[in-house]
Order: structure tokens, then sequence, then C-alpha cells
């Protein structure tokens, strides 16, 4: 076997350096292990020796009152057991020299290797990161979940293209020779180099296809880390991941991170944009079977009236003239409510059996009706049904709503989706914002009645344990 500027090594084939990586992969999981099981080790010899160095501590303070008791012994041989004690005590001092110097070397010990392990694992636990987790940032500020696509598409034709033969995502020697055959070298290289490839394009797809936004960064240090490994493995033969592709991978993953947050935002925004126009509609529906209803019965008052006049009973046409006027400004308030889309009732709510005591919820509602969308909060959703503290009505409730929602916004339970409407707050502090808005509230109650949740409370503490 003959080289040239670098070793000839035996062809092996594909197959079996595909066993080597994974050879490799398992003796890093052995290694993190082993290395995990040194360090439990290494600090239980710390604790020992701890315990050893307080033991030689109390022997010496044994010997030194030893040494303090001998007064009254003949000189000879209190000269004797001073020195043989002072002997002792020397010893004593150089063994808690000794132990010392060995738990300081344990415990830098047990710190390298606590750090090493760290290098090597990347922390991918759900629960640790979602404590980590805050607002999340843009990497590629676009406008919408369409644009985040179009730029994943062209990003991810580029990877594709770049995965090609010569398309420079993987760079290796290209002087190795394998039995003196530089063709047999440049094919052995070639064919380590797909797999290597392959090896990290499976494990990008893996986390692009897992990814969550919170976990993006914890997904880049993964992705780190198998480039790192790829370069190590094929360190013999130069072959690496190319930096631009590297690139490439790494675009992918803050451009799909970004995606998938925006694209959750707009789900978000779109339901409560149907939210609204559902109970819009509701609003609608009301009005228009009011109207309905308050035209029949116009229509039945002019019948009547008819009648009357054709009778010539004028004070029972006086009367119904009388009602068809009532009627008609019912008719006119109806409309009015349906033209002012800011119209409506402002209410404050809460439900102690749910949230507690010192929680709220301030919203608004078009309904002519308030108490049927309070009865649709009060669904199965909650355990409890909601308590009623104030309802107001107003031409302007919207506005009015907004108002509430500035003066408590530091009261809020969910600062991220406003329309969350609930806040840590007593109705006695929402009722004196309420009053300033609106002016004197006609009737508010303090205290929430709560009835399901007094008697299930009364229930349980009435309950005795059944005599077996």
């Amino acid at each position: 076997m003959s080289t040239t500027s670098k070793p000839s090594i035996p062809f092996f084939g594909a197959r079996k350096l595909a066993r080597r990586l994974l050879a490799e992969v398992a003796e890093l999981q052995a290694r993190l292990s082993a290395e995990e099981a040194k360090t439990q080790k290494l600090a239980e010899i710390a604790r020992n020796l701890v315990a050893d160095a307080k033991a030689i501590q109390a022997e010496r303070d044994q010997a030194l009152a030893q040494l303090n008791t001998l007064g009254g012994l003949p000189i000879l041989e209190l000269e004797q057991r001073k020195q043989e004690a002072q002997t002792e005590v020397a010893r004593l001092d150089a063994l808690i020299t000794s132990s010392k110097e060995q738990i300081e070397a344990a415990s830098r010990l047990v710190d390298a290797k606590h750090q090493e392990a760290r290098q090597i694992v990347v922390e991918t636990r759900e629960a640790v990161i979602l404590q980590e987790v805050g607002i999340y940032d843009y990497r590629h500020p676009l406008s919408d979940a369409v644009a985040y696509q179009q730029a994943l598409d062209r990003l991810q034709a580029s990877i594709k293209s770049a995965t090609k033969r010569d398309g420079g995502a993987i760079l290796a020697t290209t002087d190795w020779t394998v039995n003196g055959s530089v063709q047999e070298g440049r094919k052995m290289v070639e064919d380590f180099s797909k797999l290597m490839l392959r090896a990290f394009n499976a494990e990008a797809d893996t986390l692009v296809r897992g990814l969550k936004p919170y976990k993006l960064d914890s997904a880049l240090e993964r992705l780190r880390k198998v480039e790192d490994i790829i370069k190590r493995l094929g360190a013999t033969m130069q072959i690496r991941i190319s930096p631009a592709y590297y690139q490439l991978r790494v675009d992918e993953l803050t451009l799909t991170a970004d995606f998938l947050q925006k694209q959750a935002e707009e789900k978000e925004a779109e339901r409560q944009e149907r939210e609204r126009l559902r109970e819009e509609r509701k609003a609608q529906q009301e009005m228009e079977r009011e109207r309905a209803k308050l035209e029949k019965e116009k229509q039945h008052y002019s019948n009547a009236l008819a009648t009357l006049e054709a009778n010539g009973d004028l004070e029972g046409a006086q009367r119904l003239r009388e009602q068809l006027a009532d009627v008609d400004q019912a008719i006119e308030s109806v409309d009015a409510r349906a033209a002012n889309i800011r119209a409506g009732y402002v209410y404050v709510i809460s439900n102690i059996g749910s949230f507690g005591e010192n929680m709220v919820k301030v919203g608004m509602t078009r309904r002519l009706d308030p108490m049927d969308r309070i009865k649709e909060l009060s669904d199965a959703s909650v355990p409890f049904n909601f308590d009623v503290h104030a309802l107001f009505f107003s031409n302007d409730a919207v506005g009015i709503e907004s108002a509430m929602h500035e003066r408590l916004a530091a009261l809020r339970v969910n600062t991220v989706n406003k329309r969350r409407e609930f806040f840590r707050a007593t109705p006695l502090q929402v009722k004196t914002h309420l009053n300033d808005l609106t002016g004197e509230l006609l009737e508010f109650t303090e205290i929430a009645e709560a009835l399901e949740y007094r008697q299930t409370l009364h229930g349980a503490h009435s309950m005795k344990p059944v005599a077996a």
C-alpha cells in the first residue's frame, strides 16, 4: 500500500464507518454515565475525608488534653509522656494537613468532572426550559406567517441545493489514497462524507420537526455539538460541515421558530376575532328578534286602534295611542342600539369558587339582556357560576371598558393575551374606578353570593366519616 501526502488505510466501506459512528455515540453516552458515577464517588470520598479530618482533630484535642493533665507525675516520666504527646500531636497535624489537601484536590476534581459532563450534554428537559422562558424575540421580523413560509421555502431550496454533489455542504481532503489508488481514496472520502452529512441532516431535520419556539436555544446548541462531533470524528480525513451550510441549518431553525410563533399568534388572533364576531352576531340577532316582536305588537295595537276609532270609542283609542307611542319609542331604542356598535353593558363579575376572593373579570357585551352573556361564561369550563357585582349600560361601553382595563393594567392576570380580562383586584377596588368613569352607579354588589360554592363548602364541612 502506497501513500501520497496522507497515509493510506485499508478500505472498510461505509457500513463499517456507520458502525464506528454508532460506537462513538454509544461511547459518548457511556463516558457521560461513567463521569457521573465518578463524580458521585469523588463527592463521597470528599465527605469521608472531611469526616476523617474531624476524627483526627478530635484525637489531637484529646492528646493535648492528656498532656495538660500530666502535672502530678515524676519529672522523667512527665518529660517522656510530654515528648510522646508532642510527637502524636505533630503526627495528627500532618494528617490533618494531608487530609485538607486531599479534600481540596477531590473538590477540584469533582468540579472539573461536573463541568466536563455538562459540556457533553445539551439540556433538553422541557420543564427546565419552561422555567426560563420569556417573551419570544423574533430573529426574522417578517409581517405574517405567509411571509415566513415563503422565506422557509426559499431557505429549504438552498439547503437542498447545497446537499447535492459538489454543493459545498461538507468539506474533506482531496489527496487521500487507498492501496496506492487516488480514485479509491477519493471514493472512500466521498462515502464517509455522505455518511457524515446524512447524520448531520438527520439530526437537523429532527430538531426542526420537534421544534417549539421556547426550545430554540437548546436546539441550536444541540446542532452545534453535532457539528463539533462530526468534525472530531472526521479529523483524519478533514471531513467537516462547511460553515456556510451550518449557517443555513441555523437559519432554518431560527426561521422555523419565528414561523411557529407567528402562526400561533395569528391563530389566537383569529380565534379572538371569531369569538368577537360570534358575540356581535348573537347581539344583532337578539335585536332583530326584539324589533320583529315590537313590530308585531305595534301591528296589533294599530289594528285595535282602528277598530276603536271605527266604533267611536275615543277614550279607549287614546289609551291605545299612548301604548302605541311606547312601542314606537322601544323600536327607536332598538334601532339606536343596532346602529351604535359602541353601546352596551359593562359588567364586573367574579367566581370565588374557581379563582379565589381577589379576582374579577371586567368586560362588556352588546346583548339586549347582558345576563345571557354571563350565563354563557358560567358554562362547563368553570366549576361554579359567575356572580355579578355591577351591570352598567352606556352608549360608549367600549370606551369605558378600555379605560377600566387601562386603570387595572398593573393588576392584569394574563399580561400576554389582552382578551383574558381577569384582574387581581377586589370588587371594591373596581367600584372606585367605575364610579370615576360613570358618575354614580345605581347598583353595586360588593359581596359575591357564590351560592353553589358556599353550599359545597358547607356540605364538605358537615360530612362525617361513616363507621366501618
